[in-house]
Formats: structure tokens, C-alpha cells, sequence
């Protein structure tokens, strides 16, 4: 039966995807921004000096790495480790202005793009706009144009499916190139660590290990049922992801859920003029990434986080969509902020984000709610 499933399986190589990793993003920009930290371990987290211990690293540099520091590690484990490490609070509105950016780079290639986080997407490069045969040519073309307008370095995996991409890309950091052909599938997978697989998280490795699972060679030699029955779906897909079968395509048409914009403070805003002029700002980002996408929604959300960390939300609701006016999305977000009833709490972080979206297409259009019969 093992036999017959396994010739049965078939493996699609006609596709060319690129997966891209920025190289320690959200550390990466603040080095490029502060040439100062560039030999200096720096943590990008809340520094736990300040605020009682809280918070955990977002990520890391490779100086801090190599002290032990690693995302989503606790804030006061990684200064244990790094006493001398500088703690830089994440500011995710400027990083996600340079993800932007850098996204801007990747259409010029393909619109094929599933993006995975800020930091990370894959590339269906198999008909790209430039006409580039070469996977590995275009992969050494997107570094070198990031490289020049972004000043930042990542590292990218190609292969003809995204679940080896993406170990490739992993396998040669950072700033690797690295490339896993039909006929490297078998070796490459063979001697990868469990933990490596995609989709073996650490509550999996120790059935993994209970099972004599340490690598792919032994993922490779377990029967199908077997691996379902100790794994369900996941055991399925390891059956096919070990022999270098997976057919997902690059989710590129995707619709957006929401769009939205927020800012964390390094310094807390406390006057109401301050608060003010920092809804107004992100009223304007949020309706200018609207009109890019042409869309509208019906719902305006606004977040707000306080000093002592306390995280709200509110939103505001209506039958017509709002217009990507950044009046009027301020004014929305003003009224939700009232109603959050404040006080004198300092803000660490104001957000808003509209929800409900569809295309801007669609005509605004109030209907009428009863019949007319006077006929």
C-alpha cells in the first residue's frame, strides 16, 4: 500500500517562487537609521529597565543573537544575556512604510506576491514582467535593487514550490542565495532536522521524537496512515512536504480584510493637542492606503494603548461606507476617542483602521426601505 501511495504522488516542478526574508528586519532599519547600534547588540523590545520587566523581543540583531537573544524571548531574559545590549522600541509604522517600499520593489517584477508578514513574502516569478528566465538571476536582481534604494540585506530561497522556498531561504543567512532544485529535493530534505519542517512547532517535536522522528530521512520512511494517525491533517501534508510535493499556489488575489495604521510613542502623549494632531496624521495614512487599494468600509476602528499597557478598542459602524477622506475618518476616530473616556491616562499607542472593505467601485448607493404603491 506505502508503495502504490507513494508512486501515485506526483510532483509539480513547472513553477519558479521566490521566497524573501528581510535579514533581522525590524533591527536592520533601525541600524540603517542608527549607524551608531551597528556593532551593538540591539533588541528591538520595550527596554524592561523601564517598565518594571514587561515586554518581549520582537527581534534582534546578529550581535545580540549571538549572545543568546532571540524573538519572542522576554525582554528581561534577553538583558540577562545582553546587559549591555541597547533596547530599541519597536515602531511598526515605520517599518511598515519601509516594508512598503520594499513591496513597491517586487512589484516591478511580478504581482505574484503573497506576503507572509512585513518582512516576508513569496514570489511567483514563473511569468515575470521582465521577462527573466533565470529564478536565481531575478533573486540576485531583487537583492541588489533593495540593497540600493533600501539600504537593507535579505536573503531568499528558490525553488518550484513555496514550502522549499521557504527552507531555503532559511538555509543561508544572512544574505543568501539559495536554491533547491527537483533533483536536490531528496538529499536536501533528508538530513533537515524535524524541527525545521514547517508546521513542527514545539509542541509537535517531542511526539516527532517519541516516534524516533529526528530528521527527514525518518519523516521519509513513515507510512502515510501512520503519520495521519499520529499527526491528522498535518501528518498528511509531511507525507507529501517530504517528497517535495506542495501545490499551493502564491495567494496573491487574496482580499484585504481591513486596512489600518498605528504608531507607538517613545515619548506618551498627554495633551489633548498632542492626541489631536497624531488621529489626524494616521486619518491621512489610512485614507491614502484606501485610495491605493480602491477600497472603502463601512467600520472605523480605533485602538489606544495606555502607559500602563492597557489596550483598548472601539469602533464605529454605519449602513454607507466611509469616504477616504482623512476628515472624515478623523472624525470618527475623534468621536470613538471620547467615548474612551480617557481621563488623564498618557497614550503609548493610537491605531485606526477601517474594517468591512470592498471595492471602491461599488457605487455608494442609499436604497429605499419601503415600497412606493400610490400607483
Amino acid at each position: 500500500m506505502k508503495a502504490f501511495m507513494q508512486s501515485a504522488l506526483k510532483v509539480d516542478a513547472s513553477r519558479q517562487i521566490v521566497h524573501i526574508d528581510m535579514d533581522a528586519f525590524y533591527a536592520s532599519v533601525e541600524m540603517r537609521d542608527h549607524p551608531q547600534w551597528r556593532r551593538q547588540p540591539l533588541v528591538i523590545a520595550h527596554d524592561p529597565r523601564l517598565n518594571g520587566g514587561h515586554g518581549v523581543v520582537a527581534t534582534a540583531n546578529y550581535v545580540a543573537r549571538q549572545a543568546g537573544v532571540h524573538s519572542a524571548m522576554s525582554a528581561q531574559e534577553a538583558l540577562k544575556l545582553a546587559p549591555n545590549a541597547v533596547f530599541k522600541t519597536p515602531d511598526f509604522a515605520h517599518y511598515r512604510q519601509v516594508s512598503d517600499q520594499i513591496h513597491a520593489i517586487f512589484h516591478r517584477y511580478t504581482d505574484k506576491i503573497e506576503s507572509v508578514a512585513l518582512d516576508e513574502a513569496y514570489l511567483d516569478v514563473t511569468d515575470n514582467k521582465l521577462g527573466i528566465s533565470s529564478a536565481v538571476q531575478l533573486a540576485h536582481e531583487l537583492q541588489a535593487q533593495i540593497y540600493d534604494e533600501v539600504q537593507l540585506t535579505c536573503s531568499t530561497g528558490i525553488s518550484y514550490n513555496k514550502f522549499l522556498a521557504k527552507l531555503a531561504s532559511d538555509y543561508c543567512k544572512p544574505v543568501g542565495v539559495t536554491i533547491v532544485m527537483p533533483d536536490d529535493v531528496h538529499d536536501f530534505l533528508m538530513r533537515l532536522p524535524i524541527e525545521k519542517f514547517r508546521g513542527v512547532g514545539k509542541k509537535t517535536v517531542p511526539k516527532m521524537h517519541e516516534l524516533n522522528i529526528m530528521n527527514g530521512q525518518d519523516l521519509y520512511d513513515q507510512s502515510e496512515n501512520g503519520l495521519m494517525q499520529a499527526f491528522g491533517k498535518l501528518g498528511y501534508q509531511l507525507y507529501r512536504r517530504v517528497r517535495g510535493i506542495d501545490d499551493r499556489p502564491v495567494a496573491y488575489q487574496r482580499d484585504r480584510k481591513s486596512i489600518g495604521k498605528e504608531r507607538t510613542y517613545n515619548h506618551v502623549l498627554i495633551a489633548d493637542s498632542e492626541i489631536d494632531q497624531q488621529l489626524r496624521y494616521l486619518a491621512r495614512l489610512v485614507a491614502q492606503t484606501l485610495t491605493k487599494h480602491q477600497k472603502h468600509g463601512q467600520t472605523v476602528v480605533l485602538k489606544v494603548r495606555y502607559q500602563d499597557f492597557t489596550t483598548l478598542t472601539k469602533r464605529l459602524t454605519q449602513v454607507e461606507y466611509f469616504e477616504n477622506d482623512p476628515e472624515v475618518l478623523y472624525q470618527a476616530a475623534l468621536t470613538l476617542q471620547e467615548q474612551l473616556n480617557r481621563g488623564e491616562q498618557p497614550i503609548r499607542l493610537l491605531g485606526i483602521t477601517v474594517t468591512n472593505l470592498v471595492a471602491l467601485e461599488f457605487e455608494n448607493l442609499t436604497l429605499p426601505l419601503w415600497r412606493n404603491d400610490k400607483s
